[in-house]
């Protein structure tokens, strides 16, 4: 079967939208597609911005698990990452102590909860740590109320490319605040 240019334009638009993730509405509703800013203007983390985790240095052995939350130094400032470095973000449209994230269906792919099955150590992270229930079961971790995240396309330690994604993701001051 051959794909025309126009189906697989259909088809790369389809993708994008997905791993857009949760720009509009309510946490289920389909975002609208977002290209991604130039390197120079994403919020990437500097190539001599080194995560300062805690001793232990680990986290759970998947995306999403997390025993230690410490904070990192990179071009936006110091930020809250897990032990294994890897950037957390807050949702806007979550509500701050609603015991739920406003992230449910596709947007879960393309921003995994941050798990934990007891409260993360931290380690220069000021926030009030705090766990709610995912509705399969598990524990996603808070800091001051709010659910964090994390971004799927992040693939290193001190990545920030989730960066005021669709102008609703943004990643954490170590007090907890948002930072925009």
């Amino acid at each position: 079967m051959k794909i025309t240019q126009t189906a697989r334009a259909a088809l790369l638009a389809a993708g994008m939208l997905v791993l857009a993730g949760c720009g509009g509405g309510s946490g289920t509703e389909q975002p609208a597609a977002t290209q991604a800013p130039p390197a120079s203007e994403s919020g990437m983390a500097s190539e001599s911005a080194s995560p300062q985790m805690s001793e232990s240095g680990q986290a759970g052995s998947e995306m999403g698990a997390a025993d230690t939350l410490a904070t990192a130094e990179t071009d936006l400032g110091t930020i809250v990452v897990d032990g294994k470095g890897m950037t957390v973000y807050y949702f806007t449209k979550d509500v701050p102590n609603s015991g739920k994230s406003a992230c449910t269906g596709d947007c879960l792919a393309a921003w995994p909860p941050v798990l934990a099955e007891t409260e993360p150590k931290l380690d220069g992270v000021t926030a009030k740590v705090g766990l709610i229930d995912t509705p399969d079961g598990k524990k996603q971790v808070t800091l001051n109320g709010m659910p964090i995240y994390y971004w799927a396309q992040d693939k290193a330690p001190g990545d920030t490319t989730g960066q005021d994604v669709n102008e609703v993701w943004y990643v954490v001051a170590p007090n907890g605040d948002m930072i925009k």
